[in-house]
């Protein structure tokens, strides 16, 4: 069986999961207050194009992390990708966010870096809220 960075992670597949993947970022955080959305429109400023470049970046190393889950679930698929990721959701955040949390530790943009930092606490929250939608896109573009 292809790995998720092989399945879903090389072109032409690539491009289209990063747009995806920001319309989903930007989607969660329209659901979030007011903190979260100035944080992330302040890190939008930084740099046009910012969030889909960290995406492209890191999109490796989360769909690596997310690789061991997803073979648990392909080995039998007895619910929706969705639904075992969900039911599983502290250790996928916890696994996403090492990622986020290794890239804040060695980037050179200090603004980033102390909102992230500011974030962090709440981060896990917000990434088990958008596991149902990371996994649909997952699987939308696996199956493609």
């Amino acid at each position: 069986m292809s790995t998720l960075v092989e399945q879903i992670g090389q072109p032409p597949k690539r491009e289209p999961v990063i747009k995806d993947c920001v319309e989903l970022i930007d989607g969660q955080v329209k659901q979030k207050g007011f903190v979260i959305k100035s944080a992330y429109a302040a890190i939008k400023a930084i740099k046009k194009g910012f969030v889909a470049e960290t995406v492209d970046t890191l999109l490796d190393e989360w769909l690596n992390k997310l690789q061991p889950h997803y073979d648990k679930w392909a080995a039998n698929k007895s619910s929706s990708l969705s639904d075992f990721l969900t039911a599983r959701s502290d250790d996928v955040a916890e696994d996403l966010l090492s990622v986020t949390d290794a890239r804040a530790e060695r980037t050179s943009h200090t603004t980033a870096k102390k909102m992230y930092g500011k974030m962090r606490d709440g981060a896990k929250k917000n990434v088990v809220e958008a596991i149902p939608d990371l996994a649909k896109l997952i699987e939308k573009h696996a199956s493609a």
